[in-house]
């Protein structure tokens, strides 16, 4: 493998990372690239945490519940009582995983990665083990071709774009049809398996997995910022790289992040194994401030901000067809078209692109308003590739976007779980039996319709002052130098984000809570 040096670029799976070293560490201050965390951060610090970390059944354990209870919806969409309302199916998918899975990642990150039953499953069959370190895959063990690699998340945008659709024209998360759920849930995980039985390590859960872009985005809010190494010398002089390539006693990095040089969540699977593989213990678990993986990142990813445009594009269009204004367009369409039934395709994507890209026209106007610099290569040494200036704005305003669009997806979440999640008791029950269909839980709501609408609107409250907060740090970080009149430049930039926050807040109230 090549030698890493600082300020060169070394390839090391299919990815391609910048390696530096920004100053000098002193003595008892290890700190990881570029965010500067302290030693302190470092949890796997603790004895016992260090322990749960090294142990090779502690991620199995993570999985083995939401193993069992997502094979309990696939047996039981197809099995169990037809009503919607009560069958377990629907009620744990639509009424409380998926407003579970949000709060995972803006609090932590890829928490739910390190526990998922898709991944996990199609990884036990591949690694011919539920938990011990194998030698030899099951599989082809192909690369993923360099061509679809480089589009990093925006294909996990395009299958989660795909999914959404399926979801949609079938009313799977209404929640319609069990048995809907059931094939949905079903057709992710023969999905993952096929990938994980033709590619090598996690290359599904990396590129493919419809929820990685949303999940490596939103989890930039987080506050784990996963596993990084301790002391950059001593990564650097390594030479066998077991973190990567894997060792004796860890798999190489399933999600293809050299911990050496990671500055993000966004990649990081929490999976554990750079953590057992390294030999020299250089391998911490470290916390950070929320928003730190949107503010500090010093080499921003392209594909990452598209994916932010993209999602936001989708979420605005899942906001605008709960209108009764948007219904007469999707009916004509169908009319025309001869599509039988919501949601057209030619409105689907096409409101989604128009969303999107009225979104970067807007960053582009901005640009040329108030950009006056063009920041191209810098010193020896320093984090700032040379961009184009279409770039040097898009790529920073799109993580400031994070927090809102983040929040936007968690709030239209919150209308099944106010109005419906009590169900889900009477949906246990009726697994072993019991009739459970006329108890008033079934129709009991958390919240009046109003209440759910406050609390949405409260939601994007928190995401907007978050995207505030991180649009102003980073302004000053990355935008300013490059703009004139920089007061007027950096309350506009703050206003996009308060104007995006309140645009959706407005939707909310226009759309009185609708599923």
């Amino acid at each position: 493998m090549t030698k890493v040096e600082p300020s060169k670029v070394v390839k090391v799976a299919p990815d391609v990372v910048s390696v530096r070293l920004r100053k000098p560490i002193r003595p008892g201050e290890l700190r990881f690239k570029d965010t500067d965390q302290p030693a302190k951060n470092n949890v796997a610090r603790f004895p016992l945490v260090s322990r749960v970390l090294h142990a090779r059944a502690t991620q199995f354990l993570l999985i083995l519940p939401n193993q069992i209870i997502f094979w309990m919806v696939i047996f039981l969409g197809f099995l169990g009582v037809v009503d919607p309302q009560v069958n377990f199916a629907t009620a744990i998918t639509w009424y409380l995983w998926f407003c579970l899975v949000f709060v995972m990642m803006a609090v932590i990150g890829r928490a739910w990665c390190s526990m998922c039953p898709f991944g996990g499953f199609a990884e036990w069959i591949q690694r011919r083990t539920f938990f011990k370190r194998t030698q030899k895959a099951l599989g082809l063990g192909l690369k993923l071709p360099e061509s679809w690699a480089q589009w990093g998340f925006l294909l996990s945008v395009g299958t989660f774009l795909l999914l959404t659709f399926i979801e949609e024209f079938f009313n799977i998360a209404g929640p319609g049809t069990p048995h809907y759920t059931s094939l949905m849930v079903l057709g992710i995980v023969v999905t993952a398996v096929t990938f994980f039985l033709v590619f090598e390590r996690r290359t599904f859960c990396r590129y493919i997995c419809p929820l990685s872009a949303l999940i490596g985005s939103v989890g930039s809010m987080g506050t784990v910022a996963g596993f990084r190494t301790n002391d950059r010398e001593v990564c650097q002089a390594c030479t066998t790289k077991d973190c990567m390539r894997g060792g004796s006693s860890g798999y190489g990095c399933p999600w293809y992040t050299w911990p050496g040089s990671a500055e993000t969540n966004s990649a990081c699977g929490l999976c554990t194994e750079c953590y057992k593989g390294c030999p020299s213990g250089n391998v911490g678990l470290y916390v950070q401030k929320p928003l730190t993986s949107i503010i500090a990142p010093h080499r921003r990813r392209a594909d990452l901000a598209w994916s932010v445009a993209l999602l936001w594009g989708l979420v605005f269009f899942q906001q605008v067809n709960a209108t009764t204004q948007y219904a007469a367009l999707d009916n004509y369409l169908n009319r025309v078209t001869g599509w039988p039934n919501y949601p057209n395709p030619i409105d689907y994507m096409g409101l989604i692109l128009a969303i999107t890209f009225i979104t970067v026209g807007i960053i582009e106007l901005y640009r040329r308003a108030f950009m006056v610099k063009e920041m191209g290569i810098t010193q020896p040494g320093s984090f700032i590739e040379k961009v184009t200036p279409f770039r040097q704005v898009f790529l920073p305003m799109s993580y400031a976007m994070i927090p809102v669009v983040g929040m936007d997806y968690f709030a239209r979440q919150l209308p099944k779980f106010f109005q419906h999640v009590p169900a889900l008791i009477p949906a246990i029950v009726e697994i072993f039996g019991v009739n459970a269909k006329n108890w008033s839980l079934v129709h009991y709501q958390l919240l009046s319709v109003q209440g759910i609408i406050n609390v949405q609107d409260g939601v994007m409250g928190i995401g907007m002052l978050a995207s505030v907060f991180a649009m102003a740090k980073i302004f000053d970080r990355e935008i300013a130098p490059l703009v004139r009149n920089r007061a007027a430049a950096k309350m506009t930039a703050i206003g996009l984000m308060v104007g995006l926050a309140v645009l959706s807040g407005w939707l909310y109230v226009i759309m009185q809570a609708a599923n």
